[in-house]
């Protein structure tokens, strides 16, 4: 007889101001505040289901079962929660995107925020959305973002409860896209996880870090006041920083391929000729182009210009973590 089960559906998120590089690794407290949108397109639906007579948690993962490093990391995780319940149960857990994983598509934000919120729920544990988007912060650092809905801030904190997410406006304030350009499916070389450990070896990122409130400032400005050709440069100068410290890391990390660089340069071209685009790039070769709603066909237009483009993938803001 199961001893309680629930499932959450949560949305990875696109960062316009990056997490790169922790303050404290183990709880995955964030060198500086970063802010994203959530995407809605884009799901995690995760089932928590525990069992009395399991003596380890069990992963399933698009329907294939796991080991290895994603289930140990899983089983940490888990350890919060029963720590947070009191309980010693272990459980089965599923979970299904509808996304490419591991491909720099954020895919572990909406995949810890989905098992924050349904392991929570199946315990009868209590969580305000600060509270679960600090617990899904420890599963991982963007996780926290994918907790409340919209546009969101992740503030930093050199304590746990200190670090949380809140929404600085909903999905419907602004009616951004984020056209994803996939042209690489298979997973990185070089996990978030591992190269977060990385970025204090970069001569830059103590810049990056200090210059981030001044970021954080104008991006969060931008989205409230709805001025796109502010949050294009805020955007694009921050993505470039994050991997200008990658690149200058002990050992580098290259994530861009060519098709990437050839993508972020024409982008910058197309905004010189008018169009209200901008390009941000994650940990991974993969692209988000963020435009408004209006130009999203012009956009998809020049990108047929293009070859070696594997898929695009168009979202509009996406709502909070929620039980399903």
């Amino acid at each position: 007889m199961s001893s309680g089960t629930a499932s959450a559906l949560a949305h990875p998120n696109i960062a316009f101001i990056k997490y790169w590089g922790n303050l404290d690794g183990s709880l995955n407290l964030p060198s500086n505040g970063s802010i994203s949108m959530n995407l809605g397109s884009l799901q995690t639906a995760t089932t928590v289901q525990f069992e009395p007579l399991l003596t380890a948690d069990t992963l399933e993962i698009n329907q294939q079962t796991q080991t290895g490093p994603s289930l140990k990391r899983v089983q940490n995780f888990m350890g919060h929660i029963r720590r947070l319940s009191k309980s010693g149960l272990f459980a089965h857990i599923r979970s299904e995107s509808n996304f490419p994983i591991s491909a720099g598509l954020a895919s572990s934000a909406s995949a810890y925020a989905a098992l924050a919120l349904a392991a929570t729920a199946a315990l009868g544990i209590d969580q305000t959305e600060k509270e679960l988007s600090s617990l899904a912060r420890l599963g991982s650092g963007s996780a926290a973002r994918s907790i409340p809905a919209g546009f969101v801030e992740w503030h930093a904190s050199e304590t746990h409860a200190g670090s949380f997410a809140k929404s600085i406006a909903g999905p419907d304030y602004w009616d951004l896209r984020d056209m994803i350009v996939i042209i690489q499916k298979q997973p990185k070389s070089t996990g978030s996880a591992d190269g977060h450990g990385l970025a204090d070896t970069s001569p830059f990122q103590s810049l990056r870090v200090e210059n981030a409130p001044t970021r954080l400032e104008i991006c969060r400005q931008a989205i409230l006041e709805r001025d796109f050709a502010h949050l294009a440069e805020i955007v694009e100068l921050d993505s470039m920083m994050m991997h200008a410290v990658m690149m200058t890391s002990r050992p580098p990390l290259f994530y861009w391929e060519p098709l990437t660089l050839q993508i972020i340069k024409s982008v910058q071209n197309w905004r010189r000729d008018g169009l209200q685009v901008c390009v941000t790039v994650d940990a991974g070769s993969n692209l988000h182009l963020i435009c408004p709603f209006g130009y999203t066909q012009m956009v998809t237009e020049m990108l047929k210009t293009t070859s070696g483009i594997q898929s695009v993938m168009v979202s509009p803001p996406g709502g909070p973590a929620h039980l399903i």
